[in-house]
């Protein structure tokens, strides 16, 4: 946080002051997004009771994943928008959809068992039973198998691949311009790590998180679909998001 803070003050020097408060708008946006993540993360940690000693290595590897990921989603977006325009009134739409679905819809509980990826991945690639240190591969009677540690950093990469169809249209709703898109996201991924060792032992306390971020995203999405008819400053933009 203290690093994206400081970025955003170079950019005030270097830029002026709508990019630096463009910049925080889509960090503060990226990163209570990726408290959502989060949790869905303490759910499959403890579901499959990860040591914590590996847990460290599942989430160094899966926020590389994340950042790769996110980067070819921004550069995709960027030429959508570049070359459709209208496509923002789609991802408006899409926002506002989310947010509202996410503001009605129940607590989720996660079933290993029942999970499609996991049974993919089951039906794909032989598992060991147990895990074997921080290893995602072991040799078993000759042959080489995945560990369970392999399955959960599937599972990360594939759960930040489904929160990035909701963060990337969310921050083209702040800003288009792919600088400030991808350093922003840059940030809030590299702070998921941090993040998860402050938060996981009081996931419980956040029962209303859900209900702020289905807020936030309609918000944005508003934003995007009203662009034609009202300008929303940046300021109040910055207020209200970081505010709920």
């Amino acid at each position: 946080v203290a690093l994206a803070l400081l970025f955003a003050g170079g950019l005030y020097m270097m830029s002026g002051r709508h990019v630096a408060l463009t910049f925080l708008t889509g960090y503060v946006v990226e990163e209570a997004l990726s408290a959502d993540n989060i949790f869905v993360m303490v759910l499959i940690f403890e579901y499959f009771r990860v040591p914590k000693v590996c847990q460290h290595r599942v989430l160094f590897y899966g926020i590389l994943g994340a950042l790769v990921m996110r980067g070819l989603f921004i550069a995709v977006g960027a030429a959508l928008i570049a070359t459709f325009h209208w496509i923002l009134y789609v991802f408006g739409a899409m926002l506002v959809i989310t947010g509202v679905r996410m503001g009605i819809k129940g607590d989720e509980e996660f079933d290993g068992e029942q999970n499609r990826i996991v049974r993919a991945a089951r039906r794909l690639l032989p598992f060991s039973q147990d895990f074997h240190g921080k290893h995602f591969f072991v040799v078993e009677a000759g042959r080489k198998v995945a560990t369970p540690l392999l399955l959960v950093l599937i599972l990360v990469e594939l759960t930040d691949l489904v929160f990035a169809i909701d963060s990337i249209p969310a921050i083209f709703g702040v800003t288009t311009d792919p600088f400030i898109v991808f350093t922003s996201n840059i940030f809030a991924v590299l702070g998921l790590r941090s993040l998860y060792f402050l938060l996981a032992a009081v996931v419980d306390r956040f029962h209303l998180l859900k209900y702020g971020l289905a807020l936030i995203l309609s918000f944005v999405g508003f934003k995007m679909l009203a662009e034609r008819y009202i300008e929303i400053d940046i300021v109040l933009s910055l207020s209200v998001i970081f505010g709920v």
